[in-house]
């Protein structure tokens, strides 16, 4: 890659964005961290060539376009699941990827990849979901060539996801399903969904929109069980109604660290799986990995 090839990451250090950072340097990009406190990406990242991190809060206009100057890419992987003073998912989700994708544009970025979630929906009546509907919006308004990737729940090493149902599940030997726990999910492995950013950012000719799923579907219950049994656990899941969960996330809402949010329960009212109309994995050449590369063998 020449010295131009630069792709800013937003939100570099967490979660996805930490892969994606990874990953874009194997593909040899040099790469540009987006972060609030640029120290945290070096005490992450250590010294390597072609990084450099940057102070860049989302919400800033100045900062947003200096991060950008210069990039030839730009992905946006910044993302809110609980809503503090002036961090709403409107501010969030929807202002902030517009100003990103706006100083792209002017910045001449050849390429902007924004990620969302499968299930955005600008009409839903869930704030969360539809944030991210209205983010998508906002972003081909202001960058109509930008790539939307859409991936499936998330899961990894460090993740929220499965460790956090293990440990619950570990927790009491009653477990509460949301609804009947019929909802499919289709877990992704969080390494392919940055390799699969790291790939599109790389394309000359790219879908418009990927949505990623793992190599599986399956019930919110069978996953229950699948967790549980890998655990060497029995465990009773019992139905409840997605009524209660509205007033349990409510009501969780005023910690300062949610167990449980709005946007969480909205998500799981619907089937979280990637549509087989639209590329996915496969298009990218990428086999993902399956649950059970986390989980490890059954106990």
């Amino acid at each position: 890659m020449t010295e131009q090839q630069t792709v800013t990451v937003f939100g570099g250090t967490g979660f996805l964005g930490r892969r994606v950072v990874r990953r874009l340097l194997e593909h040899e990009f040099a790469v540009r961290i987006a972060v609030r406190r640029p120290e945290h990406a070096a005490g992450i990242f250590g010294d390597l060539p072609l990084l450099e991190a940057v102070e860049a809060d989302v919400g800033n206009d100045r900062a947003v376009t200096d991060a950008l100057a210069g990039a030839w890419a730009a992905v946006n992987t910044v993302s809110l699941y609980v809503e503090r003073g002036d961090a709403t998912f409107h501010a969030v989700h929807v202002e902030a990827a517009a100003r990103i994708a706006c100083a792209a544009r002017a910045a001449g970025a050849v390429r902007l990849v924004h990620v969302s979630g499968i299930g955005a929906d600008a009409q839903s009546r869930s704030t969360y979901v539809r944030s991210r509907g209205q983010g998508e919006e906002a972003v081909r308004r202001a960058f109509a060539d930008a790539v939307i990737v859409r991936p499936s729940v998330m899961f990894g090493p460090d993740d929220a996801f499965l460790t956090g149902l293990a440990g619950m599940l570990r927790a009491s030997p009653v477990f509460p399903l949301f609804g009947a726990g019929r909802t499919r999910l289709q877990p992704a492995h969080v390494a392919d969904v940055a390799e699969a950013i790291a790939r599109i950012a790389g394309l000359s000719r790219p879908a418009p929109l990927y949505e990623l799923g793992g190599p599986r579907a399956l019930t919110y219950r069978a996953l229950l069980k699948e967790i549980a049994a890998h655990a060497g656990m029995r465990r009773m899941l019992l139905p409840m109604p997605f009524a209660v969960w509205h007033l349990l996330a409510a009501g969780a809402g005023m910690l300062p660290s949610p167990p449980l949010t709005e946007g969480q329960v909205a998500l799981m009212r619907r089937d979280n799986v990637a549509a087989p109309a639209l590329p996915g994995f496969a298009a990218l050449n990428i086999a993902p990995m399956d649950m059970e590369t986390v989980l490890g063998a059954p106990a």
